[in-house]
């Protein structure tokens, strides 16, 4: 029984788990959105909006310990100085899931993890002005 377990397995031993983890949201904070499966982005969402919580109190203390889990220090450095300022009256709720379909090699259903607030670089945005 699963009672009171609140993390998925993801199919990884628990090293594997969080160390995959630890680079969904690397990336997720370099990029600022990232395509994986659905189960990944869920739990990824999950781990990430912890760490900028961390990073919206920015104490020492909490930049430490987001730091045992942000393996890049420029990528940490923009936490706490960019994505933790954006969110300073948001009360949680930091990323969004938007579902893709399916993956064509093997079927596996594709989910866009993004954080809510995404800043759109001047290049994107003149490329989504072409677009439209």
């Amino acid at each position: 029984m699963r009672h009171r377990k609140k993390a998925k397995k993801l199919g990884r031993r628990s090293k594997h788990r969080l160390s995959m983890l630890k680079n969904l949201a690397t990336s997720l904070f370099a990029h600022e959105s990232i395509t994986t499966t659905d189960a990944k982005a869920k739990e990824g969402g999950r781990f990430a909006e912890r760490l900028i919580t961390y990073a919206k109190e920015g104490s020492l203390a909490k930049r430490r310990l987001a730091a045992a889990y942000v393996r890049d220090k420029a990528v940490l450095k923009k936490l706490f100085d960019d994505i933790a300022p954006r969110y300073a009256e948001r009360q949680g709720g930091y990323t969004r899931i938007i579902k893709l379909g399916n993956r064509s090699g093997d079927n596996a259903p594709l989910a866009l993890l993004e954080l809510v607030d995404k800043r759109i670089e001047p290049e994107e945005e003149e490329k989504e002005k072409k677009k439209k």
